[in-house]
């Protein structure tokens, strides 16, 4: 199963937000150049893979574009509407890890998926990993994902953060990976498993939601990335980021969905910060920044009515 029009259409669409992102990012970091890999995948289609290591300001970047196609494994197949084995899947896939424990790691993701004949749909989101909380980075990341929900009518912005803090929650820990954003998936299939929406409709807002990441996210990254920190917040840091590794292999859809899809192993897994570190029984002090933190992990909150 080749790309449909809209297949084609949603991929291109995906490369130039790609090619946007990494832009802005690249002039923030001038001097670490992205490393761009072009791959073809055994069984129908590739991907075009951008990835920055060790750079000043981003420790771990990758923004990610595939276009595949073929045939699902009968168990895989079967978790997933429509009829038949075929499928093809696009997307445009980000995670950026910084180096200063100031600045939140985020990831985002948009994507086009076709099963058969009778089921296509759009999915994505946004979210944000603090590992020093500031409520204003907050506030500001949620209300423009709010704001581009409040531009189209498919868009119900709080059913959509709802899903995100459902979504990105790590069961074995009882806490989320970060504070949210948005997600949302099987938008253009009809309840109640899916968004209803016309697909034109649902592409004209993922194509306005994923043009907003940048006004989403660079903001806090500027204003957090020079910030003086210490090795105690450093250490925080990368003990704080083994949470997210953990949710990444052990629940994430998207690399479950580019495992069992023969997926390329070097892009789905490029979302793994390099360093990273596991303590045994380690919790935050009383009353600290680490508490603070870890406490509204416990409870999902409504960052803009707060």
């Amino acid at each position: 199963m080749k790309s449909s029009e809209r297949g084609a259409r949603a991929h291109q669409m995906f490369l130039g937000h790609q090619d946007r992102i990494v832009d802005a990012l690249q002039a923030l970091d001038p001097s670490h150049p992205f490393r761009e890999d072009s791959w073809d995948r055994e069984g129908g289609g590739g991907g075009r893979s951008r990835v920055l290591e060790g750079g000043d300001i981003l420790e771990k970047a990758g923004v990610n574009v595939s276009c595949v196609f073929g045939e699902l494994s009968e168990a895989f197949a079967a978790q997933l509407p429509g009829t038949g084995r075929s499928f093809m899947a696009t997307g445009v896939s980000l995670v950026l890890h910084p180096r200063n424990p100031h600045a939140p790691t985020v990831h985002a993701n948009f994507r086009y998926l076709e099963k058969g004949e009778d089921a296509a749909w759009f999915g994505g989101g946004g979210d944000l990993t603090p590992w020093i909380l500031y409520e204003e980075d907050a506030r500001h990341f949620h209300d423009v994902w709010r704001q581009a929900c409040g531009r189209h009518a498919v868009a119900d912005h709080t059913a959509f953060k709802a899903a995100c803090d459902r979504y990105f929650h790590i069961p074995h820990r009882g806490e989320a990976r970060g504070i949210g954003g948005i997600f949302f998936d099987y938008m253009g299939l009809e309840p109640p498993k899916g968004i209803s929406a016309d697909l034109a409709e649902a592409e004209r807002f993922v194509d306005d939601a994923a043009g907003c990441f940048l006004g989403a996210y660079l903001p806090v990254l500027e204003k957090r990335k020079d910030a003086s920190f210490t090795e105690e917040e450093r250490d925080w840091q990368l003990v704080r980021r083994s949470r997210y590794v953990e949710f990444n292999l052990v629940y994430d859809r998207g690399t479950v969905f580019g495992l069992k899809t023969g997926g390329r192993t070097e892009s789905i897994l490029m979302s793994l910060p390099n360093e990273v570190r596991w303590r045994y029984d380690m919790s935050p002090r009383p009353d600290s920044y680490q508490s603070r933190l870890v406490e509204v992990l416990r409870e999902p909150v409504d960052w803009l009515d707060r």
